[in-house]
């Protein structure tokens, strides 16, 4: 019954196993783009199922007990929420870590180079236009990707697109 409850591998390497998984996801994730994020398609979903089996094992390694299971879990969660506490303290930190908006639509002007290097289609920009009510291009003031992945929409006021009282958005 003992075996049951005590990892198979010492608590040092149960420790550091999941810690470097934990971190090499985290920064993987953050490098394959917002959009991954916040807009899982059924391609992005099979991805992840299979990245979870892959690093299965290297988690685990040759233990399966139910210590060892927790133990990597409570690292996995401790290490997630000092890292969301540091981010939420440190602007440069949470930069890094979430990225920064990208302007994708300025005065109805679509910024191409912004949508390929972010991996959006037209057709994901037209969708997130029609939820928020617009159906012409021309009547967007701003289209923002978020570090989310969802895109906002702002629309042109019946005045026009003079600039905003702050300048506008801070985005990339």
């Amino acid at each position: 019954m003992g075996h049951l409850w005590v990892p198979d591998i010492p608590v040092w390497e149960k420790i550091l196993r999941s810690a470097v998984i934990y971190l090499f996801l985290l920064v993987a994730f953050r490098f394959t783009g917002k959009r991954q994020v916040g807009q899982l398609t059924p391609f992005d979903l099979v991805v992840l199922l299979i990245i979870s089996n892959v690093v299965q094992n290297a988690v685990i390694g040759n233990d399966n007990s139910l210590g060892g299971g927790m133990l990597g879990a409570v690292v996995i969660l401790a290490l997630n929420y000092g890292l969301v506490a540091f981010t939420s303290r440190s602007k440069s930190l949470r930069r890094v870590m979430a990225g920064e908006p990208t302007l994708l639509v300025h005065n109805g002007k679509v910024f191409q180079e912004r949508m390929a290097r972010e991996h959006i289609a037209m057709e994901d920009l037209q969708a997130a236009l029609r939820r928020s009510g617009i159906v012409d291009i021309e009547k967007v003031r701003y289209a923002i990707l978020e570090e989310n992945g969802q895109i906002s929409v702002i629309q042109k006021s019946a005045s026009g697109a003079g600039p905003s009282p702050d300048g506008g958005p801070k985005v990339n």
